[in-house]
């Protein structure tokens, strides 16, 4: 697979998706990048993205996961669109107790 972060059309996607920074940053980490994707993209710019990204990418992002990005419904969604199964928990942050 070619770096997304070298083709034009997922550099504008990066830059719409995660607004909240730089294209390049966003897609130096790319499975953080396509779990933004997973979760937020319309289904305009999900088409454009998977001509790039194979279906092996996506599974792989979504089983590292960091968590508090995804919401349980795209979560749901895409273990369902990629035939993973059984659906795990959703990743959440663990909190060290004082």
């Amino acid at each position: 697979m070619k770096a997304l972060k070298d083709i034009p059309a997922v550099r504008r996607l990066a830059a719409n998706i995660m607004w909240f920074e730089a294209p390049a940053m966003s897609l130096r980490d790319e499975k953080r990048f396509l779990i933004y994707a997973m979760t937020h993209a319309t289904t305009h710019e999900l088409a454009v993205l998977r001509r790039y990204v194979p279906d092996r990418a996506l599974k792989a992002a979504l089983k590292c996961a960091p968590p508090g990005i995804m919401d349980k419904r795209s979560w749901v969604y895409w273990h369902v669109m990629l035939a993973r199964s059984p659906i795990p928990p959703m990743p959440s942050r663990k909190l060290r107790s004082a």
